[in-house]
């Protein structure tokens, strides 16, 4: 019968000996030891080399970093000084905008003062000029009873007996009629575009004829009776206006 052979396990031996003495000391450590040592000392490697990438790595997104918030520092800079130029063109467009507000302000005034003083000047000529029809169309007594409207383009006046109708402004007598309502129709052409027509509801004696030159605050109708309506109408280049309008502009 054959003896069994034992296998004996692989080891390592180590030895350390003393540079100051003659004592020495051997160790002995197995192949399982050993490889549980190499694979931790990968293992270490590994991660020192792992850690040695990502501080690289950060090390480069931090410069990254910096160099990004240098940019936006520049940009933040270069915005400050558009903040600072607009400001100051804000301030400029205000100045100039304030400096024409006060021109346009003295273009107005000066334009409202020449279209006051031409007013006033054309009211002065219309009061010089006897031939606007500026004068209230009768004498004596009148109350006026109804006023201008669009429906009745006239103005009218109860006339007391004492009262007679007469010329607003100097003119030509242009017409002399009658109709259903009105017995005696008088109208005055004053030569610079104005007329006047004069309608009686009652019966008048007429003074003047057609043709006939007349004056201002001359007689071209003398009432019969108490309480005569005159309804007065002033022509325009053509349009009926509000009679009050020029006899209020000789005040």
């Amino acid at each position: 019968m054959k003896q069994q052979r034992h296998k004996r396990e692989e080891s390592f031996s180590i030895l350390l000996i003393s540079n100051v003495g003659q004592s020495s000391r051997q160790f002995h450590v197995s192949r399982l030891l050993v490889r549980v040592a190499v694979s931790m000392l990968l293992v270490i490697v590994a991660a020192l080399i792992w850690l040695a990438c990502l501080a690289i790595t950060a090390g480069q997104r931090t410069q990254e970093l910096k160099e990004q918030l240098s940019e936006q520092e520049q940009t933040a800079g270069q915005l400050e000084e558009e903040i600072e130029t607009l400001k100051s063109e804000k301030l400029s467009l205000a100045s100039e905008n304030e400096e024409l507000n006060r021109q346009l302000a003295a273009k107005d005034s000066a334009e409202e003062n020449e279209t006051a003083e031409t007013l006033e000047t054309e009211e002065t000529d219309r009061e010089a000029d006897p031939a606007f029809p500026s004068r209230y169309p009768c004498s004596g007594s009148g109350i006026m009873t109804a006023t201008y409207s669009g429906e009745q383009p006239y103005i009218s006046i109860q006339i007391r007996a004492d009262g007679n109708i007469i010329a607003a402004g100097d003119g030509t007598v242009s017409e002399i009629g009658s109709d259903d309502t009105y017995p005696l129709i008088v109208e005055v052409d004053h030569g610079n575009g104005y007329k006047t027509r004069y309608m009686c509801r009652s019966e008048a004696e007429i003074k003047t004829g057609e043709g006939d030159p007349v004056r201002i605050g001359e007689i071209l109708l003398t009432t019969k009776s108490n309480d005569t309506q005159l309804d007065y109408q002033v022509i325009c280049e053509g349009e009926t206006i509000d009679p009050l309008t020029v006899i209020d502009a000789k005040g």
